[in-house]
């Protein structure tokens, strides 16, 4: 299933066209390669060598044409890798109706760099670990993506102009990043029990459905009129009900002790919708299992009131699934978006003229892990994608393939294969609101996340060589 939880290295700002090397090239098909870690392009790799090389290696950068821009804790930023990406950035902007400036566009990416670099060493500090299995096995994807064994994958990074060893550094530094940012964004996805209800509750209101209680009560009433004094009284005498009812009280004799004159056996209101109860004591016993009672007296114009929940039946929830299947691009310096928005559309139209299969074309070009399955997403329910991918499959009927959509992925292709309504259970629907929930937190959570780390890097800024 495609992940809500991955950001990748490449830029956030838009990606200009570059001049193209073909499908054949590595540089493309390395897309997807690293559990969703941007491609390196070969002359992202020459850049990356010194960027990540030693400070005392500086000397030799400048004999070479490049220079540090900056240093990040122990980690360095070229110039080259800064005009790699603003290249790509002008070439971009052009299409935009009020381009930023070059200066603009530089400082931007200057300090997505330096982000980048104050991540990894953050990884490196915690104790982040890439083993040289994980990278074996992801050149091996890469190999196997590219139907080529390994050996001739080495053929193909030296004929670029690829070390391999500095591919497989930078492959590395990649994964390092996609698991710190992860975990850590991971950990601070916090969904409280209160914003699970509110969720269920606002789906079950857009569907006009409501839950169930039974709410037993004893009610202490107030004459009308009644003085200060005397409702107080009245107050204190609940709240001594209340007491007695937690430390195990018959709730049904003590009802019967608050009110002698009622003629009701029990305290029990029966299974009622919401609908059909006080909107306070609603309110009261919604975060209640049953059994439990409501920690505070209520007080209503009849009097004051103890609560305890003793059944509830929840709405049967019912939700829309989507089974789908895509195509996924990843911009990256030999793939701009806009190329990859192309190419999904000449996909697109091959397919609606009965030229090639959605996932035969899936399993060829897709830079997601679901590509070896024809794109198969299997079942989702709301949430489970990020929202420009759900909108744009709801916007879909079945068999349908959508326009080229962005998110932060890459560039997606969709085609809804099955759509169809399910009841879930209890445990279902806690489990999708807090699947949507997460979605909704995360951006925001990573961008404090990554402030946080800025903040506690050592950043200098040099200028360039006189």
């Amino acid at each position: 299933m495609l992940p809500t939880q991955v950001f990748h290295l490449s830029s956030e700002l838009p990606c200009p066209a570059r001049p193209q090397r073909g499908h054949g090239t590595l540089a493309v098909a390395l897309l997807g390669a690293l559990l969703g870690a941007a491609v390196i392009s070969p002359s992202a790799v020459l850049a990356q060598a010194g960027a990540t090389a030693s400070p005392s290696s500086a000397d030799n950068l400048r004999r070479g044409g490049d220079f540090i821009v900056a240093v990040v804790n122990q980690e360095l930023v070229t110039n080259a890798e800064v005009q790699l990406r603003l290249a790509r950035a002008v070439e971009d902007s052009r299409q935009s109706r009020r381009p930023p400036s070059r200066e603009e566009l530089q400082r931007q990416l200057l300090d997505q760099l330096i982000d980048e670099r104050a991540q990894l060493s953050y990884a490196r500090d915690t104790g982040t670990r890439v083993d040289e299995p994980d990278i074996d096995r992801a050149v091996n994807n890469v190999a196997a993506q590219n139907q080529i064994t390994t050996t001739q994958l080495r053929d193909r990074l030296r004929a670029e102009g690829m070390d391999y060893g500095r591919f497989r550094s930078n492959l590395r530094d990649q994964m390092l990043l996609e698991r710190v940012r992860e975990r850590e964004v991971q950990s601070r996805l916090r969904v409280s029990d209160t914003e699970i209800e509110n969720w269920l509750q606002g789906e079950r209101d857009k569907a006009g459905l409501a839950n169930e209680y039974n709410i037993a009560q004893i009610l202490v009433p107030v004459p009308e009129g009644a003085s200060i004094a005397e409702a107080a009284e009245r107050r204190s005498v609940a709240i001594k009900l209340l007491q007695r009812a937690h430390a195990g009280g018959d709730f049904n004799a003590l009802a019967r002790e608050a009110a002698p004159g009622s003629k009701e056996r029990s305290a029990e209101l029966g299974l009622k919708p919401a609908s059909r109860l006080p909107d306070l004591f609603v309110e009261a016993v919604k975060p209640l299992k049953a059994g439990e009672l409501a920690p505070q007296v209520l007080r209503t114009g009849a009097g004051f009131h103890v609560l305890k929940l003793v059944e509830r039946k929840d709405a049967g929830l019912t939700i829309t699934q989507n089974h789908a299947r895509h195509i996924l691009l990843r911009p990256n310096n030999e793939l701009s978006p806009e190329l990859a928005m192309r190419r999904l559309a000449a996909y697109k139209r091959e397919v609606e003229a009965g030229k090639a299969r959605f996932d035969d074309l899936a399993r060829r070009f897709s830079d997601d892990g679901s590509a070896a399955g024809g794109g198969d997403l299997g079942w989702a329910g709301p949430g489970q994608f990020v929202p420009e991918f759900e909108q744009a499959l709801g916007d879909l009927e079945p068999g349908g393939i959508s326009a080229p959509l962005m998110s932060r992925f890459g560039v997606h292709l969709i085609q809804l294969i099955e759509r169809r309504k399910v009841m879930l259970d209890a445990r279902e629907q806690r489990e999708a609101a807090r699947t949507a929930l997460r979605e909704q937190k995360y951006d925001e959570a990573y961008n404090d996340w990554a402030r946080e780390v800025r903040a506690r890097a050592y950043v200098e800024l040099r200028e360039p060589p006189q």
